[in-house]
C-alpha cells in the first residue's frame, strides 16, 4: 500500500492577514473618522445642552413656581390637539418648567416660565442638536439604512483592530521602539517607516479602548441590538423595556403611544399630577427626572423615571395618582444582569460614568482613532502601485483548514452583518470579479508565487 505525503493545512500567514486588515481598514476609516469625531462631541452632551439652555434655566421670577397642571394646562394650549407625555421635574429652583408632548406623531418639548407659565419655547425632540448629533451618530440620520450601515463598519473595524494587534505583534524587534514608542529620530520623519512605527505604536496602545467602544456600541445596533434584545426577553419575559435604543428605534415609542390625558381613567388627571410631584421632589432623583400620565392598563399608576445619563444611577417609581403614594421603585441594582451590564458599558460609552476623566479618555481614544487612520492612509499613499487599488496580492496556499472555517463561521454568527458581508464578499468574488480580470487585478486578487515580506 503506497502513501502519498500530504501538505498539511496552515492557517492563513502574516501577508494573509495584512489583506483582511487592508480591506477592513478600507470600508472602515470613513466611518472609524466619522464616529470618533461625533461621539468624541457627543461626550460632553451634559455641558452642550446646559449651555444651549442656558438662557432658561436662570430666570428671575418673584413668588412660587406654577403648579405642574397648570404648566402642562398652558403647554397643551400652545399645541391644540397635543397628548400629555411627560413633565420634566426642574433641576433648579430657576430652571424653566419643560413639557413633552405628542403633536402629529412628533415629540415635542415645551419650555415654559417657571411662574407664570407663560410658553417661552417650543421645539421638536429630534431637531434639538444633540439628539440630532445623536442620529447622526447611531446612524448618520439615516434611519434603518444608515443604522444597518454604521453596524456593518463597527464589525469590520473589529476585524480591522484585531488584525492589526497581530500584524504589530512583534517578530523580530531588538528593542522597544517601533513596537511600544515611534522611532522618531532615524532621519525618516514623513518617511514611510515613520508612519509605519505611528501607527502601529497608536494601534497597540488604543486598541482595547477601541474594541471597548465599539463592543458597548452594539447593543444600539439593529441587528445585533435587536438580537440582544431577543435574547433578553426569552430569558425573562417579565423584564422591563430596555432604557437603550435599538437602531433608528426609540425603545419607550410604545409606552409614549400609550400614555397621554385622553388615555387615562380620570375627566381631568392633572391634579394627580401635583401630587406626583410634590411626593418624588423630597427624593432628591438625580436629573432629568420624568413624570409620565398612567397608561390605559393601570388607570391610577403615574410613572417616574429619574434618566441620568450615567445609567447606574438610574431610578424608576410607580406613584398612585390618587394619594401620592410611592407603590414600587426599581434601582439600577435590581434591574436584570444584562440590563446592568449594558447599562454600566453605554455610561462608559457615553463618557458619563465616572466624570470628567471618563471624557478625557474618550476624547484621547477619538483622537488615536483619527491619527491611527491618518496614518494609515499616508502608508498607502506611499506605498500605492500606479493604477492599482494597493491590496497585498493573494497566495494559494491550498484550502484552509476546518478549524479557520470554524472561526469563521462562528464570527459570523456572532457578529451578523459582518458573517452577511463575508458572504456576499465570496459570492462577488466567485462571480462577477472572476469574470473581470481588470477588476481583480485592480482589488488585488491575483495571486503572487515570491510575495515580499511587509
Amino acid at each position: 500500500m503506497s502513501h502519498q505525503a500530504t501538505t498539511p493545512r496552515r492557517w492563513p500567514g502574516r501577508r494573509a492577514i495584512w489583506r483582511w486588515h487592508f480591506y477592513a481598514g478600507l470600508f472602515c476609516i470613513p466611518f472609524v473618522i466619522w464616529l470618533a469625531t461625533t461621539g468624541s462631541i457627543y461626550l460632553f452632551k451634559p455641558q452642550i445642552e446646559a449651555w444651549l439652555d442656558r438662557d432658561y434655566d436662570s430666570r428671575p421670577f418673584d413668588g412660587a413656581r406654577a403648579a405642574p397642571s397648570r404648566q402642562v394646562q398652558a403647554a397643551l394650549a400652545a399645541l391644540p390637539g397635543a397628548a400629555f407625555v411627560a413633565y420634566e421635574l426642574p433641576p433648579t429652583p430657576g430652571a424653566a418648567a419643560r413639557v413633552q408632548l405628542r403633536y402629529q406623531g412628533e415629540r415635542y418639548r415645551v419650555l415654559l416660565d417657571p411662574g407664570s407659565a407663560a410658553v417661552l419655547r417650543v421645539q421638536a425632540e429630534d431637531e434639538r442638536p444633540m439628539r440630532v448629533l445623536s442620529s447622526l451618530h447611531g446612524s448618520l440620520r439615516a434611519g434603518t439604512p444608515g443604522s444597518l450601515l454604521v453596524e456593518l463598519a463597527a464589525s469590520w473595524a473589529i476585524v480591522m483592530i484585531v488584525s492589526g494587534l497581530v500584524l504589530w505583534w512583534p517578530r523580530q524587534a531588538t528593542g522597544l521602539g517601533g513596537v511600544v514608542y515611534p522611532r522618531l529620530s532615524r532621519g525618516d520623519a514623513g518617511g514611510r517607516r515613520f508612519w509605519r512605527d505611528l501607527h502601529g505604536v497608536i494601534g497597540f496602545w488604543v486598541s482595547a479602548l477601541a474594541l471597548f467602544l465599539l463592543l458597548t456600541g452594539l447593543p444600539w445596533t439593529t441587528v445585533w441590538g435587536g438580537g440582544l434584545s431577543a435574547l433578553r426577553s426569552a430569558a425573562d419575559r417579565l423584564a422591563p423595556t430596555p432604557d437603550w435604543v435599538i437602531g433608528a428605534v426609540d425603545p419607550h415609542a410604545a409606552h409614549r403611544a400609550e400614555a397621554g390625558i385622553v388615555d387615562v381613567a380620570d375627566a381631568d388627571p392633572l391634579p394627580a399630577l401635583d401630587r406626583v410631584v410634590a411626593a418624588v421632589e423630597p427624593l432628591q432623583l438625580p436629573a432629568p427626572v420624568l413624570v409620565a400620565p398612567p397608561k390605559a392598563a393601570e388607570p391610577r399608576v403615574w410613572s417616574v423615571r429619574a434618566e441620568p445619563q450615567n445609567r447606574p444611577r438610574r431610578v424608576t417609581l410607580s406613584v398612585a395618582g390618587d394619594s401620592g403614594l410611592i407603590l414600587s421603585r426599581q434601582d439600577f441594582a435590581q434591574r436584570p444582569l444584562i440590563d446592568r451590564i449594558v447599562g454600566t458599558g453605554v455610561a462608559a460609552h457615553e463618557g458619563q460614568l465616572f466624570g470628567a476623566w471618563n471624557q478625557a479618555l474618550g476624547v484621547f481614544t477619538a483622537l488615536s482613532l483619527i491619527l491611527l487612520c491618518v496614518s494609515a492612509v499616508a502608508m498607502w499613499w506611499k506605498r500605492r502601485p500606479a493604477q492599482q487599488l494597493g491590496a497585498p496580492a493573494p497566495i494559494d496556499d491550498g484550502p484552509l483548514p476546518a478549524s479557520f472555517v470554524a472561526l469563521l463561521v462562528g464570527l459570523g454568527l456572532l457578529l451578523p452583518m459582518l458573517g452577511l458581508s463575508l458572504v456576499a464578499v465570496l459570492l462577488t468574488e466567485r462571480t462577477v470579479l472572476r469574470r473581470w480580470p481588470a477588476a481583480r487585478r485592480f482589488v488585488g486578487l491575483a495571486p503572487v508565487s515570491n510575495p515580499k515580506n511587509i
